[in-house]
């Protein structure tokens, strides 16, 4: 036990280093004080000084605030169960099948893939693609064709659930050439 106690003794009571070395090392600064902080916080410049204020024509949550549910929907009903489908989603609207497109009092709404499947006898789906539904490509001729002709009320859908259908852009008008003068 006394070589442990003579070894412990032995290591700490060498200093880890001499005033020498810390001399020729990196050099030692005083900490700064409070009022070097203060000042060079006070001299220092304010990023906010710079910045413009965005001012917006109108609050865009309040523009933008969408309608409720059922504005914004199309309601197919027949018995007692209802589906809810987007505006624009209906594509075709027999005169026949009129009376199937709005809510019935004491209709129980019904999943749109469930009332489809309830109701195949008079509803039909088209399957659209994204640029279809955005309006920036046609539908095929022939698709528009047997939608024309169908005894049925046709929705269009996109990977299965009803999609609304947005008119057709029309393209964009050809920019002019420049021309070089000579």
């Amino acid at each position: 036990m006394n070589s442990f106690l003579l070894f412990g003794l032995v290591a700490f009571s060498v200093p880890l280093a001499s005033q020498g070395e810390i001399a020729a090392g990196a050099p030692m600064r005083d900490a700064a004080t409070h009022e070097e902080l203060a000042a060079r916080a006070a001299s220092a410049k304010d990023p906010t000084a710079t910045m413009t204020q965005v001012v917006l024509a109108a609050d865009p949550s309040v523009v933008n605030k969408p309608g409720d549910l059922l504005s914004r929907s199309d309601i197919l009903c027949f018995g007692e169960y209802a589906t809810l489908v987007p505006k624009l989603a209906i594509l075709h609207r027999p005169k026949n099948l009129e009376s199937r497109i709005g809510f019935q009092t004491g209709a129980k709404i019904q999943v749109f893939s469930e009332f489809l499947a309830a109701n195949r006898g008079w509803i039909s789906t088209v399957e659209v693609s994204r640029a279809q539904a955005e309006g920036n490509a046609p539908l095929p001729v022939d698709t528009e064709k047997s939608i024309s002709k169908s005894p049925y009320i046709i929705v269009a859908t996109y990977q299965g659930g009803p999609i609304s259908m947005l008119p057709k852009k029309s393209p964009p008008a050809p920019a002019e050439a420049p021309t070089r003068k000579p």
